[in-house]
């Protein structure tokens, strides 16, 4: 009991803290954290592990942003998946155009190859854009789609999804017949969990989701995470 109140409490008081030191977001966004108090994050983007292998321009803080309707709908997610011992991890969610800009511009130079191996070992860089891998529009700065997976209750380690995140292959795709039955089912419940409170999945990426009644449906918006 004890160490349920310690843990409480730390969790209030960093809720209180990043509230404090909080950038004024625009009208109709908020800081996932602030709907899912303790919610697990791991924003690849502003840090060195992903296939950039660099911050990317415009994540300032690793911290999640999303649209009020999908952080509300997100939270309806984590609070099922608790209850059967799972709680989500956020790899992304909102994502300014200045990093689809960064990422269009590091497509676009093929000698930089640093994390190839790690992310896209069986894709020619010069493809990216063909397969799909990169665009110069992303429905993230729409700030209703959310890039994440799963992590067990008890220890926090990873949920075996078959597939690293932001691995550009076929495994990474949810019809792919490239993971075990296991590894199938983990999918398959995020995928229904997801879709029960209103997101609709990605077919080439497991980890993808959009809230269907995203408000901003025709709107990208530039503003740093920070």
């Amino acid at each position: 009991m004890l160490k349920n109140r310690i843990y409480l409490s730390f969790i209030f008081l960093i809720f209180c803290l990043r509230s404090l030191f909080s950038q004024e977001l625009p009208e109709g966004f908020v800081y996932v954290d602030e709907v899912i108090p303790g919610i697990v994050q791991e924003i690849r983007y502003a840090g060195d592990y992903n296939f950039i292998g660099k911050p990317i321009t415009g994540y300032e803080t690793p911290r999640a942003i999303l649209s009020k309707p999908a952080a509300e709908a997100l939270r309806k997610v984590q609070q099922e998946l608790i209850m059967k011992d799972y709680m989500l991890k956020v790899y992304d969610a909102y994502r300014p155009q200045r990093a689809v800009d960064h990422f269009v511009e590091w497509a676009r130079d093929r000698e930089d190859t640093i994390m190839k191996q790690e992310f896209y070992p069986n894709v020619a860089k010069k493809n990216l854009f063909e397969f799909g891998y990169i665009a110069s529009k992303s429905g993230h700065s729409r700030g209703s789609t959310v890039d994440l997976s799963m992590i067990h209750v008890a220890n926090c380690e990873n949920v075996d999804m078959g597939g690293s995140y932001d691995f550009f292959g076929e495994i990474s795709h949810h019809n792919t017949q490239q993971i075990s039955p296991e590894q199938k089912k983990n999918r398959e419940l995020l995928r229904l969990t997801m879709r029960k409170y209103g997101f609709r999945s990605y077919s080439e990426e497991w980890w993808h989701y959009t809230y269907d009644a995203e408000p901003f449906p025709d709107k990208y918006f530039d503003f740093p995470v920070k």
